[in-house]
């Protein structure tokens, strides 16, 4: 069974920083491609940055130079780190096993200004 948990959001001041995580079953981190997604009220799911097997990332323009996604295989969770957040950025951020429909149940991010 897939399964993929989000945790660590919360509400954070602009300018400062979250680090989220995705704790999934068995291998499924070490062995696929995961991916971080964000969406807000009456706006499309979006990309922010993705991860393959190999370790190789791809982020989002937006969030270059701020985000940063990493794995780790032992403990089967994936990261995204999140700073200089702005208030924009306020969404629920979403963990998914990449080119499939299996999805975390999401964890919100608030940004105030």
């Amino acid at each position: 069974q897939v399964q993929l948990v989000e945790s660590g959001g919360g509400l954070v001041q602009a300018g400062g920083s979250l680090r989220l995580s995705c704790t999934t079953s068995g291998r499924i981190v070490s062995a696929n491609a995961m991916g971080w997604y964000r969406q807000a009220p009456g706006k499309q799911r979006e990309l922010v940055a993705t991860v393959t097997s190999a370790g190789s990332t791809n982020y989002a323009d937006s969030v270059k130079g701020r985000f940063t996604i990493s794995r780790d295989n032992a403990k089967n969770t994936v990261y995204l780190q999140m700073n200089s957040l702005k208030p924009e950025e306020k969404a629920v951020y979403y963990c998914r096993l990449d080119t499939t429909h299996y999805w975390g149940q999401g964890t919100q991010v608030t940004v105030s200004s």
